[in-house]
């Protein structure tokens, strides 16, 4: 039923939906679901190319016998600032989790950059991120060094004694900079194949044809990182009113 677990027929038609290149919104729509049901169940269950509906369905099953009676995580028991609904809080902090396990972080990386994204102050301790998220600090610990050697995070030292853990505007910017690099320096190593393989021979075309690739979307990139960059601070009262693109038209 809508609003409970996903039967093993309905992972069926996600199966389904999946294998037709269905869209997640439409799976859904055709489930009398959420997208961010189908979303989760997919990314959680081995990813669109990967899902596999008994597997998925087993996995649940296990889940919740290890868990027992379902228990709601922090982030739905704490108070909510704002009036916000807690239980809406907590399915939107496991659906952006889901999202950026798509893009390749570990789970529990991607849980902890979730927590600080959707922390109004934009940080927490290490503490604080494990009284939420219900881990060892251990795991904090190793995720947010992760997350630093992306340059999604940054450390801070709060009141003299225990790290604050932060997430801001200019943090995007850099890391999207350093992803750039990456595509440079993938450029340069492609680049050094070619003389070692020699210029004329088939394997060396490819390599110097991914090199200039790379070094288009490393340009394109670092150029459109500058032009949008007043985007990441651009104040809440304009952010409401629409979309604030780069001032293109300036």
């Amino acid at each position: 039923m809508p609003g409970g677990r996903l039967t093993k027929q309905e992972r069926q038609q996600i199966a389904l939906g999946l294998a037709d290149a269905l869209p997640y919104a439409e799976i859904a729509r055709r489930l009398g679901r959420p997208t961010s049901t189908v979303t989760r169940e997919v990314m959680r269950n081995g990813g669109p190319t990967a899902y596999r509906p008994d597997l998925a369905h087993r996995a649940t099953e296990r889940r919740a016998h290890r868990r027992g009676p379902a228990v709601r995580s922090g982030a739905v028991a704490a108070p909510q600032p704002h009036g916000r609904d807690a239980a809406a809080v907590a399915d939107y902090e496991e659906t952006l989790t889901t999202v950026l396990m798509g893009s390749g972080l570990p789970r529990m990386t991607a849980r902890v950059l979730a927590a600080l994204f959707i922390a109004d102050a934009g940080s927490l301790t290490a503490s604080q991120l494990a009284q939420r998220l219900q881990v060892s600090p251990a795991s904090v610990s190793k995720a947010v060094s992760f997350l630093e050697g992306q340059s999604l995070v940054r450390r801070e030292r709060a009141d003299g004694r225990r790290d604050r853990y932060v997430v801001d505007d200019e943090l995007f910017y850099q890391a999207t900079l350093a992803g750039a690099q990456a595509n440079t320096q993938l450029a340069v190593t492609a680049r050094q194949g070619v003389s070692v393989l020699g210029r004329d021979t088939p394997a060396a075309v490819r390599l110097e044809n991914i090199a200039r690739f790379m070094d288009f979307i490393a340009e394109s990139i670092a150029r459109a990182a500058e032009q949008a960059r007043e985007i990441l601070h651009t104040g809440a009262e304009t952010s409401s009113g629409g979309p604030a693109g780069p001032a293109a038209d300036r």
